[in-house]
């Protein structure tokens, strides 16, 4: 499954102000439920939350792949934010996170919440990738950028 087919331009964002985990999770559900009817902020948090209170979905480098389950729809969903500054999110290095990509998957889709989140993580551990979206400025490169990654013979 391609990224493009899990995240929409509108639900990436550049720059975010955000003190805590649980504010970047809050905005990352924001951008989750603002075009998606009948799904509730509140649902996606603290669906998000409950995977944390498990285990840090911090992968290291800035990176965290906050997930979990949706009751509430029968589509996997995702939304990626630049935060301005890192923040603590408990990651397996001590970094602090400043690239997340938040995914949502329905109840029963065990196989593509496994299969997505390796491809998550194969993506993002591209140190290229990851510098050119610490260097984006606008969510539309942002989105650009995640969409058109490839794979390198390198990695």
């Amino acid at each position: 499954m391609q990224l493009a087919e899990l995240i929409a331009a509108d639900r990436v964002a550049c720059g975010v102000a955000s003190a805590s985990k649980k504010r970047a999770l809050e905005t990352l559900s924001e951008l989750i439920v603002q075009h998606e009817p009948g799904l509730s902020q509140t649902e996606v948090f603290e669906s998000l939350i409950a995977r944390e209170r498990l285990g840090s979905t911090g992968l290291g480098r800035g990176i965290a792949i906050p997930h979990g389950r949706l009751k509430a729809s029968d589509k996997t969903l995702a939304a990626f934010v630049q935060l301005a500054e890192g923040i603590d999110f408990d990651a397996p290095d001590g970094e602090p996170v400043d690239l997340m990509c938040a995914l949502l998957v329905p109840p029963e889709s065990t196989d593509e919440h496994l299969a997505v989140l390796a491809q998550l993580t194969e993506m993002f551990r591209d140190p290229d990738l990851r510098e050119s979206l610490r260097q984006c400025n606008t969510a539309d490169e942002l989105y650009q950028r995640l969409i058109g990654w490839e794979p390198s013979s390198t990695q």
